[in-house]
């Protein structure tokens, strides 16, 4: 096993073990290991007072933050025993350092909410300092995991390329269809086979619909993501889906995505 990493953000919430065991997953099907991380600046308030000191609550948070990762390594090993794990522990903010390794992972995947550190954080100005400058792909898996097809959002735009790509290789490593699909627009809606041309010679046994709908963006997503396995959306472009990860579309996704969501910023 090589290769970049699958990395997880670790919070002990239910939500951030869902997030461990659909990496854990993802890392045995494209032979990846998985990196679990947690991440933690000292409260200042919301603690026992029995805690007097700095230095207590130092060790208290380090303990519970070494047994979060203990049950996090356990749902890991318990869904893809063969699967290489590690973990690191540390005391700086969330964001910077999701953002620090997503310069080295192959993807960064996290909860949708939990008890704060990455999946807390995730919700608001983290999701998006994610899409604008992270470097690698981000899941955020929430809402049903079964098996069904990878959704993708298509737009006319060499930026959603990344997104396209990453559909593909995710639905060729699921052995599941792909759905790519195009919000309405104008004369352009007749072009979303040229567009799709080179990555189905790319990905020939991969099974592929198209989708061309007179829609707005985030109800066509939503209604295909009731019986999606993954939704793949870029962070920008021009018009259609690349183009609404910017601003508002972004967060109404990552509340009410109905499967686990993947954004993929250009490179």
């Amino acid at each position: 096993m090589s290769g970049l990493p699958v990395v997880v953000g670790v919070d002990g919430s239910s939500s951030a073990l869902a997030a461990v065991a659909w990496a854990a997953r993802e890392c045995a099907l494209h032979d990846a290991p998985l990196r679990l991380v947690h991440a933690y600046t000292l409260p200042t308030r919301g603690y026992p007072e029995v805690i007097s000191s700095a230095r207590e609550l130092r060790s208290a948070m380090y303990d519970q933050g070494r047994m979060w990762l203990s049950q996090a390594v356990a749902v890991a090993r318990s869904e893809a025993p063969d699967v290489t794990v590690e973990y690191d522990l540390r005391m700086e903010h969330p964001t910077p350092v999701l953002l620090a390794e997503s310069s080295r992972a192959r993807e960064v995947v996290v909860g949708s909410h939990g008890l704060g550190g990455f999946t807390g954080a995730l919700v608001g100005s983290t999701a998006v300092a994610l899409s604008q400058h992270g470097e690698c792909p981000v899941v955020v898996v929430r809402g049903n995991e079964h098996q069904g097809p990878v959704v993708v959002g298509v737009d006319l735009s060499p930026e959603s390329d990344p997104a396209i790509g990453f559909a593909f290789e995710e639905a060729a490593a699921m052995d599941v269809p792909l759905v790519a699909a195009m919000a309405h627009v104008d004369e352009q809606s007749s072009l979303l086979n040229t567009r799709m041309s080179g990555w189905l010679e790319k990905y020939p046994d991969v099974a592929v619909e198209q989708m061309v709908v007179g829609e707005r963006p985030i109800p066509l997503l939503l209604e295909l993501g009731e019986r999606a396995g993954l939704v793949v959306v870029g962070s920008r472009g021009r018009g259609g889906f690349a183009g609404m990860l910017l601003g508002s579309t972004s967060q109404a996704l990552i509340y009410h995505a109905p499967c686990p969501l993947a954004v993929v910023r250009p490179a």
